[in-house]
């Protein structure tokens, strides 16, 4: 709230001043700039016209046109308390906080019992980083007005930029509940918490929110993320069936998978694709969706298209060959298996499946190398696949030395 003198009229242009007043007392400021600038114009070294102009222009909000009054008034009247909060005020409005700080700090120490000084200091150093000396603004604003939900929201936001969640927060609440409106402050400080990885915190603000969708859908992700996918379910479904999003939809698909509803994650999963056909990884969740509900042909597709997004993918190239040879497509899944082979990826696993495919197309020189590279490199890691090795090696050695 903007600082008003009320001056007595000057003798020099009492017309234009009493114009101006009665401007602004009708909450016209534009016209009140108008009078105030002639008045200006008329007695240049009167700090009452210049202070008033300044008024005018900040309550048009033109601060930029309100300083240079302010400190003119303050050049010609050094030390008015009210032209110092209100080029504070502006400075501020104006992004100078650094410029306020003195004319802040000049106001306080003429009226320490005053809330505002030490109000608007504290988001001054606040928006200077200045942590220490903001969080004491706001402290001193609170002794001066304990009913105070915007130094009481200041000096949690503060606490929180220096990284004191825990602290933050009873700060937050006690602004919230001296104004409601102040409640939804609280959603900043539970994506800090998200960030610093305390879900637990982040969740119970989330929670607050059941009519947000945002919170509502972050609250959905947290539960997915710590394992509770049945509850991020019944947090999530509400979301998309009113406000669905790429994002929430795939946050529910997971959930889903999570709780081996597949059928139910595969449209969603599929919208994603269709809205971002790019998407690397939407792609290798929709083709392992699609492998789990055994629908080999569609999942090769997904996977086909994961290995041309990133070629150099050994991951995708795998599950390819996987796909395509339990569609009954060894061919192409021993070519997948080669692209693994060049990208030099391949593990016991590949080695295993390269072997039972080529024992499968009776290709008993190749199948008997690949049995014992799985072999070689295995090492009583996989011992039920090292058995079923061990023993075909022995008969295709035996079909071998027949021939």
């Amino acid at each position: 709230m903007w600082t008003i003198l009320l001056f007595a009229l000057l003798a020099q242009a009492p017309d234009y001043v009493a114009e101006g007043l009665k401007a602004l007392d009708a909450g016209n400021p534009d016209a009140a700039v108008e009078s105030f600038t002639k008045a200006v114009v008329a007695d240049p070294a009167d700090y009452s016209a210049h202070f008033n102009l300044g008024l005018a222009y900040s309550m048009s909000n033109k601060d930029a046109l309100a300083i240079p009054e302010y400190k003119k008034t303050l050049e010609l009247h050094p030390g008015l308390y009210e032209a110092q909060l209100n080029l504070s005020m502006s400075m501020l409005n104006a992004h100078d906080a650094a410029g306020a700080i003195p004319f802040l700090k000049a106001a306080g120490e003429q009226r320490p019992k005053e809330f505002r000084p030490a109000y608007y200091l504290g988001n001054a150093f606040l928006a200077t980083n200045d942590l220490s000396g903001a969080a004491t603004g706001y402290a001193r604003a609170i002794e001066l007005d304990a009913a105070s939900a915007e130094a009481e929201l200041g000096l949690g936001q503060t606490f929180a930029r220096q990284g004191h969640r825990n602290e933050a927060e009873p700060h937050y609440r006690k602004a919230a509940n001296l104004q409601h409106s102040y409640h939804s402050y609280l959603l900043e400080l539970a994506t800090l918490y998200e960030e610093h990885n305390e879900l637990a915190q982040a969740l119970d603000i989330y929670r607050e929110f059941p009519d947000d969708p945002g919170a509502r859908e972050r609250a959905g992700v947290l539960l997915l993320v710590t394992g509770q996918s049945a509850a991020a379910i019944a947090m999530l479904e509400p979301v998309v069936a009113k406000s669905p999003t790429p994002a929430n939809q795939i946050a529910l698909a997971h959930a889903y998978v999570e709780e081996k509803q597949l059928a139910k994650a595969e449209p969603l999963i599929a919208k994603g694709v269709a809205a971002t056909p790019d998407d690397f990884e939407l792609r290798m969740f929709f083709g392992r969706t699609l492998r789990d509900e055994r629908k080999f042909p569609l999942a090769s597709e997904q996977f086909s298209a994961a290995a041309k997004i990133k070629p150099e993918a050994a991951q995708a190239w795998t599950e390819l060959a996987g796909v395509l040879i339990m569609a009954e497509q060894p061919v192409d899944g021993l070519a997948a298996l080669d692209k693994v082979h060049a990208l030099g990826a391949e593990t016991a696993g590949h080695f295993y499946l390269r072997a039972i495919t080529l024992d499968r197309l009776n290709k008993t020189k190749e199948a008997l190398e690949a049995y014992n590279k799985f072999l070689g490199v295995s090492q009583n890691v996989n011992p039920d696949q090292e058995f079923i090795a061990r023993q075909r090696v022995k008969v295709l050695e035996k079909e071998l030395g027949k021939r």
